[in-house]
């Protein structure tokens, strides 16, 4: 049986380059993509750590050539990675603020602030994305998304450390992240190609996920299952019971036993 949760959940997609948060409106029966507050639909990942602010988003990007080495992007790339990982040393090459690796091989981006040297995890600086994808859904709302619930997206690629990474950034931004999805998936679902009935058996679905850090492919396969119920239902495992049954106890059984 799935676990029930109480009041309303977001949905967010914490993108390489951009970010977005998705709600589900009863009045409309439909998702509603959220607008940030320059009216965006998307949001960018980026953070600024500039003398006593501490910028996200749009504003970002447009003053990023005045302060580099303290502008933090694709900390997604980071995320639950080791320091070692050859993605992370590549990547590393093109980007113009510091990061440097601990005595447990996990990474740490340092930059100024506020006059002093601060470090900082990827989880961290997802995290301060996220809580502002939360901000940008309760202004929305004109009211706190109660227990803070969040579905959160991941590339159908990520392993269990950036997964557990992800859920661990939603923790710090005080998110009680209560699932996981695959973003061809969530592909899928946003198309409705999951309740379409228009086949019988399978069918494959090839996802294209033209993303800002990455150009992901995805085959998905869709299985149309029939669903049995009252006498339908009682004959099929009768079929499939009797047979197993005298094979177990070496006893021939009738069929028509069973339905007296």
């Amino acid at each position: 049986m799935s676990k029930k949760y109480e009041g309303l959940a977001v949905g967010i997609d914490c993108g390489t380059t951009y970010s977005c948060v998705v709600v589900w409106l009863d009045e409309h029966n439909r998702v509603e993509i959220i607008h940030n507050y320059q009216g965006n639909r998307t949001t960018r990942s980026f953070i600024s750590f500039k003398y006593d602010q501490r910028l996200i988003g749009d504003v970002v990007k447009n003053q990023a050539a005045l302060n580099p080495t303290s502008t933090i992007f694709d900390a997604k790339r980071l995320i639950g990675r080791k320091f070692s990982d050859s993605v992370v040393q590549n990547d590393m090459r093109m980007w113009p603020f510091k990061v440097i690796a601990d005595d447990n091989d996990k990474h740490v981006i340092i930059i100024q602030y506020k006059g002093q040297e601060k470090h900082f995890s990827a989880e961290e600086i997802s995290a301060m994305i996220l809580k502002k994808m939360l901000e940008v859904s309760e202004n929305f709302l004109s009211s706190e998304v109660r227990k803070r619930n969040a579905v959160v997206t991941v590339p159908d690629y990520f392993n269990d450390s950036q997964r557990k990474a992800t859920i661990e950034a939603g923790a710090i931004a005080g998110l009680n992240v209560i699932k996981i999805i695959n973003e061809p998936i969530t592909a899928v679902i946003a198309y409705g190609l999951d309740k379409k009935s228009d086949c019988d058996g399978k069918r494959n679905i090839f996802v294209f996920d033209l993303g800002g850090g990455t150009f992901d492919v995805a085959i998905l396969t869709i299985k149309v299952v029939e669903v049995y119920e009252g006498e339908r239902a009682r004959t099929l495992i009768i079929i499939i019971l009797v047979p197993l049954f005298s094979l177990a106890f070496q006893v021939p059984v009738a069929s028509q036993l069973f339905y007296r």
